[in-house]
């Protein structure tokens, strides 16, 4: 036992075993929700929810392994939430791509990032882009991901006269997804550890209690198969052959490069680990993301990334990698109550979506709003975001603009050839591809 607190160096971070393993329980209820709502996301793309369920669990145990042992960071990993609603509702469903050509794209971009890391190149890929163009995407998607929450809930619905307007308010289902947002609102601004999580349990009782959930017949039962997705990327790898599936793999670069980037900065910040403005060992902690993401892909899930709920742990006295050794543990004997999954209803995930939504529009604070020229484009990223249903095109629609404004103010030294680049390539794809 020595050896093992020698190595997390319990001594220099002032930490134990039971202040480490009591962060690392911390983090994991605080982000096991995601167990239940990506398959319930996935699913909505025709996967398999067991196989999911599975996926999801295997690729953030082994990625927050590897950030632990590794890395040494008390900083947990699974599979993110938004980028699998920009799989599922974006690429899925409004580009007919079938969910085995799209999870073949997912191991393309994961293959990339571990190519990309281990030449430490993806640091200086994402100082090319402006800083306020990645807040914007971030805030995009929280509201894009809140907008499918109030379309799962039935708080919103479609309207033929006014494109979408509030739904039946008084509908059983309905009720219950408004109980659980105000719960886990309330939840959240009290700071509430785990307030998702907990949000979660108390809507499921509340529709077990008025019959608008089905008590499952068991709790804990045998891993189900992961044999519906498994290897359905590497099968169908020689799919990703046209211009629109090369873009859907870009934005998974994109959405996944700053989403990991910047909540491991923030967690890195919160803990103190920070030097001189830069992260150590940060080569490390970006593989453990690429290692789980290219894994995640085979096994059948979406993009993983670095989880804002870490901070939980963090605030509780998490401070060595052992406190992400815990949390992977706990994702492996989670995956022994896959039965739970029946009672996790839309209705019950719902809010889940909604106040992520609201954590990350957080970011728009940090926008330049007063600098019009950034502000116009920042503006159409995340306006587009929802308003298309799309995550891609809400990003082209932004980087098309970007370039035009910083050359018609005479910024042309501000802009990156990079990024004239990628406006050209969002351009094609705005006014070819979603032509098709």
């Amino acid at each position: 036992m020595n050896s093992i607190a020698q190595y997390f160096q319990f001594d220099i971070l002032k930490t134990n075993y039971r202040t480490e393993f009591i962060a690392g329980l911390t983090t994991f209820v605080s982000m096991s929700y995601i167990l239940f709502v990506n398959p319930t996301v996935l699913g909505a793309a025709g996967m398999d929810k067991g196989a999911v369920f599975v996926a999801t669990g295997l690729s953030a145990a082994i990625a927050t392994l590897f950030m632990g042992i590794i890395a040494k960071y008390p900083m947990a990993i699974a599979p993110g939430l938004g980028v699998n609603a920009f799989f599922t509702y974006s690429v899925v469903i409004a580009l007919k791509v079938p969910w085995e050509t799209a999870m073949a794209g997912v191991l393309i971009a994961a293959l990339v990032f571990l190519f990309l890391t281990f030449f430490g190149i993806r640091e200086k890929i994402i100082n090319l882009i402006p800083q306020d163009l990645k807040i914007a995407i971030s805030a995009g998607i929280g509201l894009f991901i809140a907008f499918i929450g109030l379309a799962n809930a039935g708080i919103i619905t479609k309207n033929p006269d006014t494109m979408v307007s509030l739904g039946q308010l008084t509908t059983p289902t309905v009720l219950l997804a408004i109980f659980g947002v105000i719960i886990t609102f309330i939840l959240i601004s009290r700071r509430v550890p785990a307030a998702i999580f907990i949000g979660m349990i108390l809507s499921t009782i509340a529709g077990l209690l008025t019959g608008l959930v089905n008590l499952p017949t068991a709790f804990v039962s045998p891993i189900p198969s992961l044999a519906p997705t498994f290897g359905k990327s590497i099968a169908h790898l020689t799919d990703i052959n046209s211009f629109q599936l090369f873009t859907v793999v870009l934005v998974f670069l994109i959405v996944t490069f700053f989403d990991t980037a910047g909540t491991m900065i923030g967690l890195a910040t919160q803990a103190g680990f920070m030097k001189d403005g830069e992260l150590p060992r940060a080569g490390r902690a970006l593989s453990a993301d690429a290692i789980g993401m290219t894994i995640g892909a085979i096994l059948g899930t979406s993009p993983t990334s670095a989880y804002v709920e870490s901070s939980a742990g963090i605030a509780v006295g998490g401070r060595s990698g052992f406190t992400s050794v815990i949390t992977g543990l706990l994702f492996i004997v989670g995956l022994f109550f896959s039965p739970l999954l029946g009672m996790i209803t839309p209705q019950v995930t719902a809010p889940a979506l909604i106040v992520v939504g609201v954590l990350m529009a957080e970011n728009l604070r940090h926008i330049h709003w007063d600098d019009f020229a950034i502000a116009a484009p920042a503006f159409l990223i995340v306006l587009g975001m929802p308003l298309t249903y799309s995550i891609s095109d809400g990003i082209a629609l932004g980087f098309v603009l970007y370039p035009i404004m910083m050359i018609a103010n005479k910024r042309s030294r501000e802009l990156h050839p990079f990024m004239i680049a990628l406006a050209v390539i969002f351009l094609f794809f705005l006014f070819v591809i979603t032509r098709q």
